[in-house]
C-alpha cells in the first residue's frame, strides 16, 4: 500500500483561497495522503523538491480580473526548466478557484490550470459532481453549488474576510481533495503493477 503524495501549490491574497486550501488538503489527509501546503508567492528550493517528487499537484489561485493571480503565473513561468525536462510528465493536476462573484471568470482560471498542467504533460483531475443548487427541491448547501465540473470553485463576497467562504465550497474542496488522493493512488497502483 502506497501514500499519495499531494501537494497544493497556491496562492492567496485576502485569505479566502487559503481557506479552500486547507479544505482541499483536509480531504487528502482524510483519504490517506501525504499532503504539503505550498504558498506559490513563498517557495522555496526545497518545496520545488517536493513537488518533483509528488504524485499529485493541485493547483490554487484567487480569480483576478478574469485569471489566476500575478503571483500564480510568476510561479508557472518558474516551471520552465520543469517543462523542458518533462519533470511533471504524467503526475495528476487538479484546481480550485475563488472569485466574489458567482461566476466571476472562474472557469478561466480553471481552464488556465488546466492548460498549464497539459503543458507539463499531466492528467488532469475533474471535480466528478454533478452541479448542486440548480432546482426548486435543492439548496444553496449542495455540494459544487455553483456548477463548475472542471474544478472547485467558491464564492466569497467581496466585503467579507476568510470567515465568510461558504459551508458548501469548503465541503466542495474538501470532496477534490478527497477525488485527487483516490485517483492518485489508482494510478499508483497501475504503475507498481505495470
Amino acid at each position: 500500500m502506497t501514500t499519495p503524495v499531494v501537494s497544493l501549490a497556491y496562492h492567496s491574497g485576502f485569505g479566502h483561497t487559503a481557506v479552500l486550501a486547507e479544505a482541499v488538503r483536509a480531504g487528502a489527509v482524510g483519504a490517506g495522503a501525504e499532503v504539503h501546503l505550498i504558498k506559490v508567492d513563498e517557495i522555496t528550493d526545497e518545496q520545488w523538491e517536493i513537488l518533483d517528487r509528488s504524485d499529485a499537484i493541485v493547483f490554487g489561485s484567487p480569480t483576478y480580473m478574469g485569471t489566476a493571480s500575478g503571483a500564480f503565473h510568476v510561479f508557472a513561468e518558474g516551471t520552465s526548466n520543469r517543462w523542458y525536462t518533462r519533470a511533471w510528465q504524467d503526475k495528476l493536476a487538479a484546481g480550485f478557484t475563488n472569485s466574489a462573484s458567482k461566476s466571476g471568470d472562474k472557469l478561466h482560471t480553471l481552464q488556465f490550470f488546466q492548460t498549464f498542467a497539459a503543458q507539463h504533460g499531466m492528467t488532469w483531475v475533474n471535480l466528478g459532481l454533478l452541479p448542486g443548487w440548480n432546482a426548486s427541491t435543492s439548496s444553496e448547501n449542495d455540494l459544487n453549488r455553483l456548477g463548475f465540473f472542471s474544478g472547485a470553485a467558491a464564492q466569497s463576497n467581496n466585503d467579507q474576510g476568510p470567515e465568510g467562504v461558504h459551508k458548501s465550497d469548503i465541503a466542495t474542496a474538501e470532496h477534490l481533495g478527497r477525488r485527487v488522493t483516490e485517483t492518485a493512488r489508482v494510478f499508483t497502483r497501475g504503475r507498481l503493477a505495470a
